[in-house]
């Protein structure tokens, strides 16, 4: 059995600013551009059955506008009337109205189920859409940055089962033969699951090909399912399409796919109701006890026990019933066994370390059940109680004060389950990297170059830190490329936030809330005047600039996308374009 190797990521002391000071609020005004949409966002609320946070996240808090990252300075939205418009900026003096590049086939309005339409631009000439009634297209366009009326064609569309959002594709070329893969992502709902919410998410990896050059006709050729309990944050497809990679809270695993999906279900089914563990064990500073049931009829000459200092088997008529490595040594000699009246089997094994705690019974088996006594939990909790307290501050006079939950501030809290960031082999479908995030909270993802994989950033410590991660270099898979000072504080702060982004030449960081304001955060600039720290005595070099902008509009933002030029920010009704880079 393959097991994934545990790894993490390396931070490159040079790329952070130990003496950053903070950010200075500019009251330089930023030019900011209002254009009047000719039609509303197709915009679509929850409806009352999706309830969940993973509702809230996955659709709940969409980002309708659209970057085209292999073309700067070229978003789209997809408006009521069924039309992905587009807006292509040259000039932020010159602007002209968004215009219709295409139109989806279908009337969304006749749809009650339906999700937002979601769009992904998978490379210079291929654009991946759902309409999010379930069905999917591949649309073949012209090279998108170069004409002023694009030609979108669609090659595929096909119903693909319940209604989804594409979270990411990817075009391949091999030996003449072409396919996309996208990634498409599915809340579901798990009737036998009586924990939780009973929902449950979905990811199906497509992969759509065309065999060679002179057949026009594209066929799914591949479809993988992988499920979990929480959205991913951030979900990508490798450039070569040998792997992905998944940051979320919770993990996620493959399943079955085609016909087999259904008989994997009712595997599921049968484990979930075998949940009776192999045995039960407890421990006391000196011994453990291990118990078992043993079919009816067992009788003392049909059991075997074998007791060696470190392993300990259990034969039932002739037949291996329980067997392994245990986690330290006994003395084999004292441990003992019986078999009780109700057809119970009774091991006593005598610890040769005593007081040590064991985690675990026999190394990496997971057929037993470890049952803790009252008296166990309230010495625990016993020891521990100089941790914590239900006073704020009972002694400041006190060498080590107690931790207490209400000293921290609301940017210092984690959520108590920590991220994964995991890579999977598209071959195998298992897991082979997997990374703990622990409170390296995810901020926000960002397309650097449209050949690589998206990038993520990640909080550490105060800062942000942005990885690339590099499918290609199994030693060093994520590269951390650069640091946004402070930004992992200072975000925690803003209660109302919704979407964060960063120019893909990390020359600022931005974010907005849900209503009005958007807030700038620019990298340290050189001074073009002298500046002087008072508490120091030092000169200061270079400053970073945090700058605020508010839209004029009551209306709620819908979506927000970064440039190295430009920030865009859609409304129901309204496209704003602020002007970051004013020297040019």
């Amino acid at each position: 059995m393959e097991v994934a190797a545990n790894c993490s990521l390396r931070v490159k002391r040079p790329l952070l600013d130990p003496r950053f000071e903070g950010y200075k609020l500019s009251l330089e005004p930023l030019p900011c551009y209002q254009l009047e949409l000719d039609a509303a966002v197709a915009e679509v609320k929850l409806r009352d059955d999706q309830y969940t946070l993973e509702h809230m996240h996955a659709f709940g808090m969409y980002n309708y506008l659209h970057c085209d990252s292999w073309h700067q300075d070229s978003v789209y939205y997809i408006d009521n009337l069924g039309r992905i418009m587009n807006l292509k900026v040259m000039l932020d003096t010159a602007l002209g109205k968004p215009r219709e590049v295409f139109r989806l086939p279908a009337d969304l309005t006749v749809y009650d189920s339906r999700l937002c339409a979601s769009i992904h631009f998978t490379s210079s000439t291929w654009v991946t859409l759902s309409d999010g009634t379930g069905r999917l297209y591949l649309i073949a366009t012209d090279e998108r940055g170069n004409n002023t009326s694009e030609k979108w064609e669609i090659m595929f569309n096909e119903e693909l089962g319940s209604p989804f959002i594409i979270i990411h594709s990817i075009s391949l070329l091999k030996d003449e033969e072409h396919s996309i893969a996208t990634l498409l992502l599915r809340i579901e709902k798990e009737e036998l699951d009586m924990k939780g919410s009973g929902f449950y998410v979905s990811l199906e990896w497509v992969t759509i090909s065309r065999k060679n050059k002179d057949n026009k006709k594209y066929e799914i050729i591949k479809r993988d399912v992988l499920r979990g309990k929480s959205v991913p944050h951030y979900a990508a497809l490798e450039p070569s399409g040998n792997g992905l990679m998944i940051v979320s809270y919770k993990s996620f695993q493959f399943v079955q796919t085609g016909q087999d999906l259904e008989e994997n279900k009712d595997e599921n089914m049968s484990e979930k109701i075998k949940v009776e563990p192999l045995y039960y064990w407890q421990q006391t500073e000196d011994d453990l006890t291990v118990t078992t049931q043993l079919p009816e009829g067992t009788s003392k000459e049909d059991i075997q026990v074998q007791f060696l200092p470190d392993h300990m088997s259990i034969v039932l008529k002739g037949q291996l019933f329980l067997e392994g490595k245990l986690y330290s040594s006994i003395d084999r000699e004292s441990s003992t066994y019986i078999i009780k009246e109700n057809n119970g089997l009774e091991i006593s094994l005598i610890k040769k370390n005593e007081g040590q705690t064991w985690p675990e019974l026999i190394v990496g088996d997971k057929q037993g059940e470890f049952i803790r006594d009252s008296a166990q939990c309230a010495a625990i909790a016993e020891r521990l109680m100089h941790l914590t307290s239900e006073e704020l501050n009972p002694n400041p006079d006190k060498e080590k004060p107690p931790c207490n939950a209400q000293e921290l501030e609301e940017c210092d809290i984690f959520f108590e389950e920590s991220s994964s960031l995991c890579r999977f082999d598209g071959n195998t479908l298992k897991t082979t990297h997997v990374v703990n995030l622990g409170s390296n909270e995810y901020l926000f993802s960002v397309v650097v170059d449209p050949k690589e994989m998206p990038c993520f950033c990640l909080r550490h410590d105060v800062d942000a830190l942005l990885w690339q991660p590099h499918s290609s270099k199994q030693d060093d898979m994520w590269e951390h490329i650069a640091t946004f000072n402070a930004l992992g504080y200072v975000q925690a702060s803003k209660r109302d936030k919704k979407f964060f982004a960063c120019a893909p030449n990390y020359s600022y960081s931005a974010l907005c809330e849900c209503l009005r304001r958007v807030f700038i955060y620019r990298q340290p600039t050189p001074m073009s005047t002298v500046l002087y720290n008072r508490k120091e005595g030092r000169q200061v070099g270079q400053v970073a600039k945090q700058q605020v902008a508010s839209l004029e509009t009551s209306d709620p933002i819908l979506g927000f996308q970064a440039t190295n030029e430009r920030l865009f920010v859609l409304t129901t009704k309204n496209l704003f374009l602020i002007k970051i880079n004013t020297e040019n």
